[in-house]
């Protein structure tokens, strides 16, 4: 039997909180939000609502306050489950014209802590550590491609073109698409798995053949190569796509082929790479490529 999610404990708690929930569900999808982001926000907001019993729309600023302050109190560093519901409950109130509890909410700083990312000799012990050939591949890829964790989940067989070397991404964030240069060592490895795994439809699949490779299994799986590696840096599945754009840089690529190249809508969100490496400008290419000399391994 499946654990229920937080958003279906808070609807089953606060029948009120369903329809407020839904709504907001449609109405975040519509203007072009990510799934993840809707996902994370409502999570939060859910948590909330389980703390008192109460749809967000019906709680006092005070309560509000007294939550706000618990969670700053607990939350590790990254706050990230402090700025999701913050950001969720801005949403949500401007949504529903809850004026008085939108202007409650604090400002929160953007924070300026530079990514940590991997070095390339760590990249090559992480290509390394895993036992299946689906994780192998699957971490090539997203560091190959500087893909989002949500770009590798939906990836299908047939965005994959074995003859121009590339990826198709469809829908991302900003519900934007493009392609993505892929190396031959990469796609090597992807023929090998398609040819042992035999995977329907999407790209990795889940414990479940047809169904797509689920986030936490994607998660698990890295965190278990990274214990093996003896990696100490704090990191996750998205610094491979950190380390991507800084690789690019060091490697010669220019900012705005990497700002194309990972998706961004701003330039600005890519600059804060030039912080980590210094780049001089040469034609797109997959860090895959000069990581192994044009695809051939270094002895």
């Amino acid at each position: 039997m499946s654990r229920k999610s937080y958003l279906e404990q808070a609807c089953e708690a606060v029948p009120e909180f369903k329809t407020v929930s839904t709504q907001f569900l449609r109405k975040y999808t519509i203007s072009g939000k990510s799934d993840s982001c809707t996902r994370n926000y409502l999570m939060q907001i859910s948590k909330l609502v389980l703390h008192y019993g109460l749809s967000p729309l019906d709680l006092s600023q005070d309560q509000l306050e007294e939550y706000l302050f618990y969670l700053r109190q607990n939350e590790p560093p990254s706050m990230s489950s402090f700025k999701h519901l913050v950001y969720g409950l801005r949403s949500m109130f401007s949504m529903f014209k809850n004026e008085d509890l939108y202007l409650s909410l604090p400002t929160i700083a953007q924070s300026r802590a530079l990514p940590e990312v991997f070095s390339q000799q760590e990249i090559k012990r992480i290509m390394k550590a895993s036992k299946l050939l689906k994780h192998r591949v699957l971490f090539a890829l997203i560091y190959d491609c500087g893909l989002r964790i949500s770009e590798a989940i939906n990836l299908k067989i047939s965005d994959v073109d074995f003859d121009r070397h590339q990826i198709h991404i469809r829908e991302s964030k900003f519900k934007k698409d493009r392609y993505v240069p892929v190396s031959g060592l990469v796609l090597k490895g992807l023929k090998s798995y398609l040819e042992t795994s035999h995977p329907r439809e999407w790209l990795f699949n889940g414990k479940i053949r047809g169904e797509k490779i689920s986030r936490s299994g994607i998660r698990h799986a890295f965190r278990s190569a990274i214990k093996k590696t003896e990696i100490s840096k704090k990191v996750c599945i998205h610094t491979l796509r950190h380390s991507y754009a800084t690789h690019l840089l060091e490697m010669g690529l220019d900012i705005l082929s990497i700002q194309h190249q990972m998706g961004h809508a701003e330039l600005r969100t890519t600059l804060m790479y030039l912080h980590i490496a210094k780049s001089v400008p040469q034609r797109g290419f997959s860090p895959m490529e000069k990581l192994y000399d044009n695809g051939r391994k270094n002895k």
